[in-house]
């Protein structure tokens, strides 16, 4: 079925379209992104059980941003004012006084191009299984109580294991003089959160699923409930890791954060017009094997991060960033574009209508390779496969990375041994980790389950992943 768009926005259009034309007398750009996204939350644990009508991408509401003078301004609302001329007005007088402030008090600022408004109609309404108005959420709380029960009957270690599931319904309309930019989709994303103790150790790792599709996706928690488990026993029983430079294979999830973290914000080029990215500096030049190639986009693979638009009404793209361990380009929103020169690639986003847009990841994702797992595994002399995935962060300024890895096996002369270390931290330089790639496989997954910051805040939907890679890392 197709996610149908929103008839709230569709009747609201009209008046926004009036809007700008009533603005346009006075600015040489306009532009209105108007949000209706509806959806639910909800967990089920030992402990307690919450339904919420909202979450990280729940909204309704407004955005103008206008052009003039050289300078760029946005007001959010929640609706227009029934009388447009006087909402027009309004707009006007609040916007012409933040223009008129960074005139008066000299602030320096970015020389920026008008905005390009070339003619682009997009009415997309993409396929999904279940609407998340149309769930009952009684009958999917007692599906993932009865996840969060069977976890914690499996083994004695278990204390609680908190099931957690959200879905979407997406609506957003994106209005210039010239552009009219509707789209309708759905994404889900759960996960189950295993936690035990032994001998007074506690830890816990997450399994989960996630897709730009229905809560029918939520039905595949049931198989991670004792993935999770199981994985909790061995983290119980695991040594530290003996700090040093190890061979390692990682999972496809490790790989996504890999990829998040050293090709994420590292080439969002929004930090090149503030000279804060080394990446910049290594367009071009080599920052991986010959076996590294990377994409970036909301095209490049379907799920939780993968839209028609960006928030600026720009068409999503698929960016190949790493070409064969070449540097080619980053990803960029439409003001940071204009600073640059170049085309903006359909990565302006906002955490919702009252934020500012900045360059952000969608879905970040590694090529494919032509080794398999097997063969991998087989070939490291001592080292570790890496799996489960708790964070990351990386210094764009100099573009070194640390990954927290929720596990690792131990690998002797191609084998397992038994042996698991957790936590492990693994850090180091980009291309000295990205150069060590060796080997990798035919198989790719991603990873859609929470969101990114950029710092501490502006929280957006993100998925990555890629194959298995052998590598060498740093590893504490």
């Amino acid at each position: 079925m197709k996610a149908k768009f929103s008839s709230y926005l569709e009747k609201l259009a009209p008046s926004l379209k009036k809007l700008i034309d009533a603005l346009s007398s006075d600015y040489d750009y306009v532009s209105v992104l108007a949000s209706d996204s509806k959806g639910f939350s909800i967990q089920a644990s030992q402990k307690s059980k919450a339904i919420t009508g909202e979450n990280m991408t729940t909204e309704r509401g407004c955005v103008v941003r206008v052009y003039k003078d050289g300078l760029y301004s946005e007001y959010s609302f929640n609706k227009p004012d029934v009388d447009v001329q006087a909402m027009a007005a309004k707009l006007k007088t609040i916007l012409d006084d933040q223009i008129e402030i960074l005139k008066r008090t000299g602030t320096e600022i970015f020389d920026t191009a008008k905005l390009e408004d070339e003619p682009i109609e997009v009415f997309t309404e993409m396929e999904t299984d279940v609407m998340p108005e149309d769930v009952d959420l009684g009958a999917l709380m007692k599906k993932l109580q009865s996840y969060s029960d069977k976890a914690v009957s499996l083994k004695e270690f278990m204390i609680d294991a908190p099931v957690s599931a959200k879905s979407t319904h997406v609506c957003k309309l994106f209005l210039t003089k010239n552009r009219d930019m509707r789209q309708s989709y759905v994404y889900t994303e759960g996960s189950v959160l295993a936690i035990g103790m032994k001998n007074g150790r506690n830890t816990m790792t997450v399994e989960g699923v996630s897709g730009r599709t229905g809560a029918g996706i939520l039905d595949g928690l049931e198989e991670k409930v004792e993935i999770a488990v199981n994985a909790v026993g061995d983290m119980l029983s695991a040594s530290p890791v003996v700090p040093g430079e190890y061979e390692i294979i990682t999972s496809p999830e490790v790989t996504g954060l890999i990829a998040h973290e050293a090709f994420g914000h590292g080439v969002e080029m929004d930090m090149f017009v503030k000279k804060r990215a080394l990446g910049a500096e290594y367009i071009d030049k080599r920052v991986g094997s010959d076996l590294v190639s990377m994409h970036e986009g909301a095209n490049c693979v379907v799920d939780v991060a993968s839209y028609a638009f960006d928030d600026e009404g720009t068409l999503a793209g698929d960016v190949t960033e790493i070409d064969h361990g070449i540097l080619k380009t980053g990803v960029c929103d439409a003001l940071a574009a204009l600073r640059l020169g170049t085309k903006p690639t359909g990565n302006g986003k906002r955490e919702n209508f009252e934020h500012k847009v900045y360059t952000r990841m969608t879905n970040t994702m590694f090529d494919s390779g032509s080794d398999s797992k097997d063969d991998m595994i087989a070939s490291v002399k001592k080292g570790y496969y890496l799996e489960g995935m708790f964070s990351g962060m990386e210094d764009p300024k100099h573009w070194g990375i640390q990954c927290i890895v929720a596990r690792g096996r131990e690998i002797i002369d191609g084998k397992f041994t038994g042996k698991v270390v957790a936590p492990v931290v693994m850090t180091g330089y980009v291309p000295d980790l990205l150069g060590s790639v060796s080997m990798v496989s035919t198989d790719r997954e991603s990873f859609g389950n929470g969101g990114c910051g950029k710092g501490h805040k502006e929280w957006v939907k993100v998925s990555d992943g890629g194959p298995y890679l052998k590598a060498v890392a740093r590893l504490g």
